[in-house]
């Protein structure tokens, strides 16, 4: 026998014994990921590690970081605060601009008042005694100027004065109109412009004062405190790391061969191996519909039968004991 046949049969006995190992661990329920006893399927899996890393919408100077490491948080309490003094000045300022706005378009709307209709009328009867009285002084000029009284230049003088005069009461008479009218549709409309603008300003700079308080998204645990008062943070800064802690997840995998014993919505119950910690009421959640681990093109007849699918299981019960990344056992059906 040559030294490549002994190889040869060597790696072939390699292989069948691969093989048959492989067909104990299928039938035992093992390789298709999960144990089947009588009517109970029973799945391994851990307990999701899920974070999230907080930080500001806007820039400024950290002024308060109110918790430390291991400290449990709730949903919506403050983890830490920024300077707000600039940002209430800005607030303030835009709800200035705001009233400004607001009182120009009032004004607008509300037209002229009673006092400066009445001006312009006094202007026009002002205007109308001022042009009949250069009318005068022309007719008077005229028979001057027959009788070779006066000379030519002074007859000029008084038809100009009579022709500057009939022009003030025809302005004042177009003043009058206007005023009478009231505000033009397009003013008002530029004010309302103006006010939204103004509004839209007053609404950014409160979102920017609400911003500069950190808030928790949900129920956890802080993990990590990355900043320290005093910090110029900008909103690409991470200024805490939570560990979320509601809703609880676990993450389980199945074979192919029990998917048809899922359903989402079945109860579970959950255990683990940490002595003395009560057993934890469940439902399967999400059922993925993409395998792992083999690729999908590998669709063999002795691959498939090894294909997984990840299972996520939503705990219902508020148990301490369960933290992220044990490992736990998820039994559905008979528990």
């Amino acid at each position: 026998m040559t030294r490549r046949t002994a190889i040869r049969r060597v790696a072939i006995l390699v292989v069948a014994a691969g093989a048959v190992t492989a067909a104990v661990l299928y039938r035992s329920g093992r390789l298709g990921g999960g144990d089947a006893a009588g009517d109970e399927l029973v799945l391994y899996g851990n307990v999701d590690v899920r974070q999230v890393e907080l930080g500001f919408h806007v820039p400024g100077r950290l002024a308060v970081m109110r918790l430390e490491e291991g400290q449990e948080v709730k949903a919506g309490d403050a983890l830490a605060e920024l300077d707000a003094t600039t940002f209430a000045e800005d607030v303030r300022a835009a709800e200035a601009q705001v009233a400004t706005q607001q009182a120009a378009l009032q004004k607008l709307i509300a037209g002229p008042r009673p006092a400066e209709i009445a001006r312009a009328r006094a202007a026009v009867d002002e205007a109308s005694t001022a042009a009949e009285r250069a009318r005068l002084e022309l007719g008077r000029s005229k028979q001057l100027l027959d009788a070779a009284a006066i000379a030519r230049a002074s007859f000029d003088d008084a038809t100009a004065a009579s022709r500057s005069a009939d022009a003030r009461l025809a302005s004042s008479r177009e003043t009058l109109h206007l005023v009478q009218e009231g505000s033009r549709t397009e003013d008002i409309a530029g004010a309302r412009a103006a006010l939204a603008v103004a509004t839209s300003r007053l609404a950014a700079a409160q979102t920017a004062l609400a911003d500069s308080k950190l808030l928790s998204p949900s129920d956890g645990v802080v993990t990590t405190r990355v900043k320290e008062p005093g910090a110029i943070v900008s909103p690409a800064d991470v200024v805490y790391v939570v560990t979320l802690t509601r809703p609880l997840w676990i993450r389980a995998y199945v074979g192919e061969a029990c998917l048809g014993a899922l359903r989402p919505g079945m109860p579970v119950t959950i255990r683990s191996d940490t002595p003395g910690l009560p057993a934890a009421h469940g439902h399967v959640g999400f059922i993925s519909p993409t395998a792992e681990f083999t690729p999908k093109s590998v669709e063999t007849a002795e691959l498939r039968t090894s294909l997984v699918y990840r299972v996520r299981i939503v705990v219902d019960d508020d148990v301490r004991g369960l933290h992220q990344g044990m490992p736990v056992t998820v039994a559905l059906g008979g528990a």
